[in-house]
């Protein structure tokens, strides 16, 4: 059974970072794409980024230059690098193993 468990939320100070992580039960080159996505209260779920197997990468606009994707295949895992945090960066954070595979979510609160 294929399990995507994310991690490393929390509460951070705006201009501050964080770093997420997807640790997945399966080699994560097992997807054509693997993904982060975030829903804030009130609002669509919405792709922050993705990665495809073969490296390339798409990024929303409102984080391009401040977040950056990565995996690690002998880990697993997939990475969220989240730097310059915005209070509208604030939502749960979903990893997604395309197309079916969801993780469970990790809040991400950006406020002072």
């Amino acid at each position: 059974q294929v399990q995507l468990v994310e991690s490393g939320g929390g509460l951070v100070q705006p201009g501050g970072s964080l770093r997420l992580s997807c640790a997945a039960s399966v080699s994560v080159s097992n997807f054509n794409t693997m993904g982060w996505y975030r829903q804030a209260p009130g609002k669509e779920r919405e792709l922050v980024a993705s990665m495809t197997r073969g490296g390339t990468t798409v990024y929303a606009d409102s984080v391009k230059g401040r977040f950056t994707i990565s995996r690690n295949n002998i880990k697993k895992t997939v990475y969220l690098q989240m730097n310059s945090l915005k209070p509208e960066d604030t939502a749960v954070y979903y990893c997604n193993g395309s197309p079916y595979y969801w993780g469970q979510g990790t809040q991400v609160t950006v406020s002072s």
